[in-house]
């Protein structure tokens, strides 16, 4: 298939047409940047042709003709054609109505004319926040649009554009950068990224058919510019350390609370040690990057090659990530009627990643063990006759050694991927345009652990000797795994844009989108007794073949998705707006009867600041109204991850043997389509002031009828829960953003912005009478923290509801009819809120004065809970927080505020939970631009940021921002085995040459 998409292309670029005299030249504002979408009139030849997203334009004309160029925003103008590339500078106008453009899908539009909810950062909104993921940059600064942030290295934040609206299937939204549908951005250089567009509504999003469902995020990477080649060289060093720590209880208070708990004087109350496990497990984090780009453009070429080191030491010790990305864009104009356009980009990435729940074991690992003894052995939870952490006496708890944990943890992993496209677009006549593009993905993934197991068998027991262990046993394992996949795409389609009469502005897009998303093929090998030296680690050491054994060897279904599609696009007398999209897509995944399905939206927009009842208005520069409907689809459903395994383990037993087979992963309901999702929104966009005063309003409804949920399989089936359609999840909401530009005086300019989305989540109904309970928020001690249920939102928590103390100063419950009880049973549990927020919000400030700049930017969460995990996974004679172990119930405390000690598992009660909410300073910016003092460098730029400096939270862990597995029915929002969220402190430079 690759074969014939590239002699495709090839036969396409054979031809070069050259008709007439072709006039050539760019539009540009003040600042030099390209003006897209501006209108350049021939008078006498009687031709126009539109500037292009970097503000080029070709045009059929004279020499020494009149060129008239116009554009909203901008004051109009008229130039004499002249051969050579012309440079044409437009005057900012008093009247600037939303001239920028957008990406919309297959095309671009000015935002006067977008019927959709779009909002667009800048490549400075991006780069400000220095962070490895640039979904983690855009936190707070787009309405509708929740990040769910982590600072694990080399990690990816969630992202929710208008809530969630799926149980088990895909959350995230599809990326598509320079037409490279993708999930995962990871491997992505922020300093690369032109602009960056997230479609927020059915109406925008509907051209994307079964894969839009969660939104689609439209990146576009920078292209060379300007006369000459530019380098670029941007570059910082950080530290980072934790933003909140958790006190913990010392050794002797932490003594004093197990006696109590125990009733004997089992523990002393002055111990010889006293470890603070949280220290002895972090360090200070380290990171930097380093930019380096090179840039340019001529008559028929522009060029960008950019390269980017980024390096990280976690805060966790050993956590180390370092990633290499490399891009190269071009964009050759072969004719007046033809350009093609190349991208390939790649990353090379390579972690040592270790155990999150080192994290859970510091806060709950006792402060009287040692991390070794004085004999160099690992400390373990024993106590000896004398009441003191000792060798030998008895286990008092089953927390590991975190610091053993980490050091005997040795996974590698190395990660490439390889990203491409090449484009042609060719002009037919100066209104049809065909565009063709191919993209592909490829992705390797390789990793290896070594595990010492002897060693991990004398750690446990500080009284062992090697001479007793067990010859039958293997001195160490080491596994190797990899997997990879290769996707592509193919789109070609066809754009018309014509102007009738002056007042008929249409554009119509008619074309077809293949992707293959390739199986993913994961093997994993294990051998044992290999060298132990780390030079020599290789199955092929080991002292047997017979130690070495394939353990797992999977590979998930190809997918293949076809989509045709057709978008109409109206204006009339710049003020009456109509869109219409209709896509049809198939996938491979589904049955017959749901393998086709269809997407259509509309969206309707009326400019009322160009009636003549406010075209005079001074106050109101712009103003439009725009709403919408359509229908959208997420095809990435819990069929679609049926894998075939085979190896040790899978078989069956005959006769006291175990033989190797193959086992299907799931069974797969024939009647199971896509996630259909339908929207109805509307929204007010605009400018006020002397256009200093800009901002949007929007309001949404959105229904996703036909959620998959585990439902009872056929008794004949053997595979557990099935999938299927059994459910409805509604997100309702409205989102406002609002902006103040403003210039003082040339030397002086400011801004104030801030957002805020409010959004109501909930299950409205389980029509399938099979649909099993489903429960979540397992904590891994008998205990699960939440349950779906209709009326109430996903990731809602489903507690017990503590009353009081009994007489020994035990939790007391209330039962469901209001009694109190000591031994509630499951249906005396109670819904207190849900981990998704109700509300979030973003802000921003800043000023330039002369040379110097300076930004703030916050971001805010309510409405939601979180649950302490860690406090509540209790066995018996862990550590506790101080402020427990200094207020706990005794008989002259009775109104304490925990209960009296205890050493059993705790039930999931309202007593674990807190409010989620915070409002942290995202970052804060300080840079001074030199004056030029060469006329090789053009400008330099040195500056500091502090990152997340300060918070202001409710919750007594170490973050109420907790991402963990995404999963709002899992770990999301529950603190166990949980990253911190970090400060960053760094230093930087920008020098361009």
């Amino acid at each position: 298939m690759r074969n014939i998409i590239f002699s495709f292309l090839a036969l396409m670029l054979l031809p070069a047409y050259m008709s007439g005299q072709v006039i050539q030249g760019k539009v540009l504002d003040k600042g030099g940047m390209g003006i897209p979408g501006a209108s350049v009139i021939a008078t006498e030849s009687n031709t126009s042709a539109d500037t292009d997203f970097d503000g080029n334009f070709n045009i059929n004309a004279k020499v020494g003709e009149i060129l008239k160029i116009s554009m909203v925003g901008f004051d109009a103008m008229s130039v004499t054609a002249t051969a050579g590339t012309m440079s044409i500078t437009l005057n900012e106008s008093q009247d600037t109505e939303l001239r920028e453009v957008v990406v919309i899908g297959y095309g671009s539009r000015k935002k006067s004319d977008n019927t959709g909810a779009i909002s667009q950062l800048s490549s400075t909104d991006i780069t400000k926040t220095k962070v490895l993921n640039a979904t983690q940059a855009i936190q707070g600064k787009a309405a509708g649009v929740q990040v769910i942030g982590t600072d694990v290295p080399g990690s990816s934040p969630s992202l929710i554009i208008r809530g969630i609206g799926t149980y088990g299937a895909d959350r995230t939204p599809l990326y598509v950068v320079d037409g490279i549908p993708t999930k995962n951005i990871n491997n992505l250089n922020s300093n690369d990224i032109a602009s960056f567009d997230i479609l927020k509504d059915a109406s925008s999003l509907a051209i994307y058919g079964n894969q839009a469902a969660n939104g689609v995020v439209i990146i576009t990477t920078k292209k060379g510019k300007g006369d000459k080649a530019t380098v670029e060289y941007d570059g910082f060093y950080g530290v980072r350390t934790p933003l909140r720590t958790v006190k913990m209880a010392g050794s002797n208070r932490f003594a004093y609370y197990s006696d109590v708990a125990e009733q004997n004087t089992r523990f002393s109350t002055d111990q010889r040690y006293n470890t603070n496990w949280f220290d002895e497990i972090t360090r200070l984090g380290m990171y930097s990057s380093n930019n380096l780009s090179l840039s340019g453009a001529s008559e028929k070429v522009n060029y960008l090659f950019s390269l980017n080191y980024y390096d990280e030491k976690g805060v966790l010790d050993g956590l180390d990530f370092n990633r290499f990305t490399f891009r190269n864009n071009n964009d050759y104009k072969l004719s007046d009627k033809l350009k093609i356009m190349q991208t390939f980009s790649g990353s090379i990435s390579k972690s040592t990643p270790k155990p999150l729940s080192a994290f859970t074991s510091a806060y709950k690992q006792s402060p009287l063990v040692p991390v070794l003894y004085d004999n160099g052995r690992w400390g373990r939870p024993i106590i000896g006759a004398d009441g003191q952490a000792s060798t030998t006496g008895q286990l008092f708890n089953n927390v590991g050694n975190p610091v053993a944990d980490l050091n005997y943890f040795t996974e590698e992993q190395n990660n490439l991927l390889l990203q491409g496209s090449l484009a042609l677009e060719y002009k037919i006549f100066d209104e049809l345009k065909f565009t063709s593009r191919v993209g592909v993905e490829y992705n390797t993934f390789k990793r290896f652990s070594y595990t010492p197991s002897r060693e991990l068998w004398l750690a446990a027991d500080p009284s062992r000797e090697v001479a007793n262990y067990s010859a039958a046993d293997p001195i160490n394992e080491l596994v190797t795994g990899r997997s990879d996949y290769f996707n592509w795409n193919f789109d070609n389609f066809l754009t018309y844009n014509k102007t009738f009469a002056e007042i008929h502005d249409v554009e119509l897009t008619l074309g077809m989108s293949a992707q293959e998303f390739g199986s993913r093929e994961e093997l994993e090998v294990r051998g044992r007794n290999v060298p132990e030296n780390s030079n020599y680690w290789s199955l092929n050491q080991s002292t047997a073949p017979s130690n070495n054994l394939v353990t797992r060897h999977s590979i998930g279904n190809q997918r293949n998705l076809i989509g045709y599609f057709a978008r109409f696009q109206y204006t009339l007398m710049e003020k009456y707006l109509f869109t219409g999209t209709i896509r049809r897509d198939g996938s491979s995944q589904f049955g017959a009867d749901n393998k086709w399905g269809n997407f259509p939206s509309f969206g309707l927009g009326w400019i009322l600041s160009k009636e003549d009842f406010l075209a005079e208005n001074e106050t109101i520069n712009f103003l439009k109204l725009r709403g919408g409907w359509g229908r959208l689809g997420n095809q990435n459903v819990p069929i679609n991850q049926q894998t075939f395994s085979s190896g040790a383990g899978l078989g069956y037993d005959f006769g006291g043997s175990l033989y190797s087979g193959t086992t299907i992963g799931s069974f797969i309901d024939p009647t199971l389509g896509w996630e259909v999702t339908e929207e109805t929104s509307v929204g007010l966009d605009f400018r006020a002031l002397e256009n200093k005063l800009s901002g949007s309003f929007d309001w949404y409804d959105k229904n996703t009828s036909n959620v998959v949920l585990n439902v009872t399989p056929p008794l004949t089936v053997g595979t557990g829960a099935t999938p299927a359609h059994a459910g409805e999840i509604s997100n309702t909401g409205f989102e406002v953003a609002l902006r103040w530009d403003d210039n003082i005086n040339d030397d002086l300019k400011y801004w104030i912005g801030a957002n805020y989305s409010n959004n109501r989540n909930e299950v409205s109904n389980v029509f399938n009478p099979l649909a099993i309970r489903q429960n979540g928020g397992s904590i891994n001690n008998g205990q699960f923290t939440k349950r779906l249920e209709v009326g109430q939102p996903l990731g809602s928590f489903y507690l017990f509801e503590v009353a009081g103390y009994d007489a020994n100063g035990n939790f007391t419950y209330f039962d469901k009819d209001g009694g109190i009880t000591s031994n509630p049973v499951e249906t005396d549990r109670k819904f207190f809120g849900s981990s998704l927020p109700t509300y979030y919000y973003g802000m921003n400030v800043g000023f330039e004065y002369k040379n110097f700049d300076f930004s703030v930017d916050a971001y805010g969460v309510g409405g939601n809970k979180v649950y302490n995990g860690k406090k509540a996974q209790r066995f018996g004679n862990e550590n506790i927080e101080a402020s427990i172990a200094t207020d706990f119930w005794t008989s002259a405390n009775t109104n304490a505020g925990n209960p009296a000690p205890f050493n059993s598992v705790p039930l999931s009660s309202d007593y674990y939970l807190e409010s989620g909410a915070f409002l942290r300073v995202n970052n804060i910016t300080l840079g001074y631009t030199l004056p030029k003092i060469t006329t090789s460098i053009s400008a330099i730029r040195i500056y500091a940021s502090a990152i997340n400096p300060f918070i202001s939270q409710k919750f007594t862990g170490y973050s109420p921002e907790l991402n963990n597995d995404g999963d709002p029915m899992g770990l999301q929002g529950i603190e166990l085995d949980a990253y911190p969220t970090l400060s960053s402190f760094l230093i930087g430079a920008n020098v361009k040459f």
